[in-house]
């Protein structure tokens, strides 16, 4: 007698189907979050430790490939990656100094300019400043709290960067290893499938973060000679936060870019501001149209609109971490996905029907 699931037309069974991927995936989501909250102190250093591993996994590699052993390769690697991010601290740190009173002063008279602007329109801003006054002095007596929460905040993130830098050297050295070690876990059956997974995930990570960076660099070093060549106060340090904001994709630069814009426009009037407005857009139609396809061409390509959704949620489950971590995961699981279509969805596709009379089933 026939199944009573044969009656259901084939649009229904595929929309069950679909429904309950959709329920698999969102479970799966929910654990993750999960753990995500429980554990965050030890899966933080991980996910550090393997975007880092993906950003310097090729110079591991060049130096192995020189002979250098495993162990002194990756302690190299690490070296560098101290001297290179202290350097980069030290000039960023060194530049905000140098032109943070300027900057803060710019963004302070843009405020009047607007306050008095919105003034002669009937809003009263200074309203405003004073309940923002009062609200400070209610509540001065937190100060203290805060001072003592930044302090422990502080400490966790110096325990995570060494923590981090730790597991990167693990992960460097003993790369090898890693296809082995994911065979092993693996079923014997599926073993081939969860490397190949791996590989590519890890693949479209490393892209990212290479890919990332050299943009990151050509957008902080043409909007700096931008706003260098406009005689904008404070554009090194300007230019050093377009650099670190290009690691969240499109938010990053649009509030690095507004902040450029503001301090023009405080320092030196709405012309050099638009001047300003024009180096910033031109900069991010040049990454858009030309760096972006140029660059990640070999790596994952997402649609903007799934990179919003990936840093908005990110936000939500772990604030400004979470919007640097959620596009690399996400390339990751793209990185899965075009796995999964390229070893599955081909044989899928040149499957003989069943009732086909294919050899396989005649017995």
């Amino acid at each position: 007698m026939p199944s009573r699931s044969f009656l259901l037309p084939e649009s229904v069974r595929r929309v069950a189907a679909w429904c309950g991927v959709v329920l698999l995936v969102a479970g799966v989501g929910a654990v993750l979050i999960w753990l995500w909250s429980t554990f965050r102190v030890a899966i933080t250093p991980v996910l550090l430790a393997l975007l880092g591993t993906a950003l310097l996994g090729p110079l591991h590699r060049r130096l192995v490939a020189m002979r250098v052993p495993r162990s002194l390769a990756a302690g190299l690697t690490c070296v560098a990656v101290v001297g290179v991010v202290g350097g980069a601290g030290y000039i960023v740190i060194t530049a905000l100094i140098d032109s943070g009173d300027q900057i803060i002063a710019s963004l302070q008279q843009a405020w009047k300019d607007l306050a008095r602007l919105f003034g002669t329109a009937g809003t009263s801003l200074d309203d405003l400043a004073g309940d923002a006054k009062s609200l400070l002095k209610k509540y001065a007596s937190t100060a203290a709290s805060g001072v003592l929460t930044g302090l422990s905040v502080a400490a966790e993130l110096a325990a995570t960067a060494v923590l981090s830098l730790l597991l990167m050297f693990f992960f460097l050295r003993d790369s090898d290893r890693v296809a082995g070690a994911l065979r092993s876990l693996a079923p014997q059956a599926t073993g081939e499938a969860v490397e190949a997974m791996a590989r590519h995930a890890f693949g479209a990570v490393e892209g990212f973060m290479r890919g990332t960076t050299i943009i990151a660099l050509i957008d902080a070093t043409c909007i700096t000679a931008g706003l260098l060549i406009l005689r904008v106060p404070g554009a090194v340090g300007l230019g050093a936060l377009v650099f670190v904001g290009a690691y969240v994709p499109y938010l990053g630069a649009l509030l690095s870019g507004t902040v450029a814009v503001l301090v023009a426009l405080a320092d030196r009037g709405y012309a050099i501001a638009l001047w300003a407005l024009g180096v910033v857009l031109a900069v991010q139609l040049l990454e858009g149209h030309v760096l972006q396809p140029v660059i990640q061409s070999r790596t994952v390509q997402m649609h903007p609109a799934v990179v919003m959704l990936a840093i908005t949620a990110g936000a939500a489950v772990a604030g400004i971490l979470g919007m640097l971590l959620a596009v690399p995961l996400t390339a990751a699981v793209f990185g899965v996905i075009a796995e999964l279509r390229q070893r599955y969805g081909h044989h899928a596709a040149h499957d003989p029907p069943a009732g086909s009379g294919s050899p396989s089933g005649s017995g």
